[in-house]
C-alpha cells in the first residue's frame, strides 16, 4: 500500500500523456497500461519502462456498461470485486453506493464534486477494514483538488494524518502536548494504531509478543482508551519500549531483519546429516536401512536384483521412500566425498547397489558414459545409429533408466517416430540394444544382476 499502483486505459495522446507524466515520479513497476491494441501498450511500456498488462485487467465501468442492462453492469462489478481481473476499475458514479469491496486499497479522484454527502459515499468505498490483506488504510490521489476543497465541510477525517507513523513516534509525541484535548487527541491515535497492529498480526506472532510483555495488549489498549487523558499519557510513556517493540513485527514476516554492521566472524562449520550425525554413521545408518528394508520396499528390490526393470515411475517411488527415510544422493554423495577426500556424483541406483552388495561406485556420468562405449566396441556400428545412441546417452545422463517403452511415451523418442522407426535404423534390433546397454550398466565387475 506504500507503492500504489497506477492504470491507464488507451495509450493514446490522452493515456499516453497522463502515463508519461505519471512516470516522472513513480517507478516503471508502479504504472500498468492496457490498450485494445496490446502491440502499442507494449511498445510504451517499454519506452516509459511501465508493465504492459492484459486489456481486460484495467476496465471502464461507467452507468452504461453492459448496453445499459443492468444484470451485466453488476456482473462488471461482481468481477471486480471477487476475481483478479479487472484489478483497476474507472467509473463515474456507479460505484458511490451500494458496492463492497473490503480489498480497496486506493482511491483516485479524476473529477471534482460538490456534493460533501457524495463526496463522503465516495470515501466510505475504500474505509471497510480487510484483515485478509492486513489493510490498515487506504489512500487517496486527488489531481483535481476535491479532498481539499471540500475537507473543512466532511464529517470524515482521518485517525491519523501519516498512516507510516510508528508506535513509537506517536508515544513520543505525547511529550509535546499538555492540554487535556491535545493529549486526548494523541492518545486517540496511539489506540488507533495499536488496535490496527494487533488486529494484523498472527496468533503465533500476538502470543510471542505478549509472552515478552508480559501483558495482553488488548487489555492495555482498552484501559489505555477509558483513562483520563494524564494517565493514559503516563501509562503509554511507562509501556514505551515495550509498546515500540510492535514497530518491528510485520503481518505473517515475523521480526524485522536486524542489519549490523559489525564484521563477519566465523566460528565453526559443520555438515547435516541428519540429527547431528557425522558422515560415517549416515553411510553406516543407510546401509543398514537397505539391509533391513529390501525385502519389504518393492522398488529398493527391484534396484538391487532387477535394475534392468526399473522404470521412471519405480525410480521415482524409490527416491521418494529413501527420502522420506532422511536418505538422498546428495546427502550420500557429501558423506562418500568426505570420507574418501575425493568428490562423488553418483545417482541413487549405484548407492542402493553399492551398499547392497558392494558395487563398484562411480559418478552418474561415468557409469552411463562406459556402458555406452562398451556396447560401441561390441558392435560395428553406422554413422545414423552411432547418432542414435548419443542421444540415448544424453537421455540416459538425464532421467537415468532405460527400457523399450520409452521411445514410445518419451517426446524426445515419440516425435522421430517412437520405437518403430528407431527399430527399423538399429535393423529390428533395437530391443536387443536396450537389453544390452542395461547390462553393462549394471554389470558389477562380473557380478550380473
Amino acid at each position: 500500500m506504500t507503492n500504489p499502483i497506477f492504470g491507464f486505459i488507451g495509450c493514446g495522446n490522452m493515456g499516453g500523456a497522463l502515463a508519461t507524466a505519471a512516470r516522472k515520479s513513480l517507478p516503471g513497476e508502479n504504472i500498468l497500461l492496457a490498450n485494445r491494441t496490446p502491440g502499442k501498450a507494449a511498445a510504451l511500456a517499454e519506452k516509459l519502462g511501465a508493465r504492459a498488462v492484459d486489456n481486460a485487467a484495467i476496465r471502464k465501468i461507467p452507468g452504461g456498461a453492459g448496453g445499459g442492462n443492468p444484470r451485466r453492469t453488476r456482473e462488471l462489478v461482481r468481477r471486480f470485486k471477487n476475481e483478479p481481473y479487472p484489478s483497476i476499475a474507472v467509473t463515474v458514479d456507479l460505484l458511490t453506493t451500494g458496492i463492497d469491496v473490503p480489498e480497496l486499497t486506493t482511491l483516485v479522484f479524476m473529477r471534482r464534486v460538490k456534493s460533501r454527502i457524495l463526496f463522503e459515499q465516495m470515501l466510505g468505498r475504500a474505509t471497510r477494514l480487510c484483515p485478509s490483506i492486513h489493510k490498515t488504510h487506504f489512500e487517496i490521489f486527488d489531481p483535481v483538488g476535491v479532498y481539499e476543497a471540500l475537507e473543512p465541510v466532511s464529517t470524515m477525517k482521518p485517525i491519523s494524518a501519516n498512516p507510516t507513523t510508528t508506535i513509537a513516534q506517536l508515544i513520543d509525541g505525547l511529550d509535546y502536548y499538555e492540554d487535556d484535548d491535545d493529549v486526548q487527541v494523541q492518545i486517540d491515535k496511539l489506540v488507533a494504531k495499536l488496535q490496527r497492529k494487533i488486529r494484523s498480526l498472527s496468533d503465533k506472532q500476538l502470543k510471542a509478543a505478549e509472552e515478552h510483555a508480559g501483558f495482553s495488549f488488548e487489555e492495555f489498549t482498552r484501559d489505555l482508551h477509558g483513562d483520563d487523558p494524564q494517565a493514559a499519557k503516563q501509562r503509554a510513556k511507562q509501556q514505551r519500549e515495550i509498546l515500540a517493540a510492535l514497530d518491528e513485527v510485520h503481518a505473517n514476516k515475523g521480526h524485522a531483519v536486524v542489519i549490523s554492521d559489525q564484521p563477519d566472524e566465523l566460528v565453526s562449520h559443520t555438515r547435516d546429516y541428519g540429527g547431528g550425525a557425522r558422515p560415517e554413521d549416515y553411510l553406516e545408518a543407510f546401509s543398514d536401512y537397505i539391509a533391513t528394508h529390501i525385502n519389504e520396499v518393492a522398488a529398493l528390490n527391484l534396484c538391487v536384483t532387477k535394475p534392468a526393470d526399473l522404470t521412471r515411475e519405480t525410480l521415482r517411488e524409490l527416491e521418494l521412500t529413501l527420502d522420506r527415510a532422511g536418505f538422498n544422493a546428495t546427502r550420500l554423495n557429501r558423506a562418500i566425498s568426505e570420507m574418501t577426500n575425493a568428490e562423488m556424483a553418483a545417482d541413487i541406483i549405484s548407492l542402493v547397489r553399492r551398499y547392497a552388495i558392494g558395487s563398484v561406485l562411480l559418478s552418474h556420468e561415468e557409469r552411463i558414459h562406459r556402458a555406452v562405449e562398451r556396447l560401441k566396441a561390441a558392435h560395428s556400428f553406422s554413422k545414423q545409429e552411432l547418432n542414435w545412441l548419443m542421444r540415448i546417452e544424453t537421455y540416459l545422463i538425464n532421467d537415468s533408466v532405460l527400457n523399450a517403452s520409452v521411445f514410445d511415451t518419451d517426446d524426445r523418442f515419440k516425435s522421430k517416430g517412437g520405437f518403430k522407426k528407431l527399430d527399423k535404423v538399429f535393423h529390428g534390433e533395437l530391443a536387443d540394444i536396450v537389453h544390452e546397454l542395461n547390462t553393462y550398466l549394471y554389470d558389477d565387475k562380473g557380478h550380473v544382476a
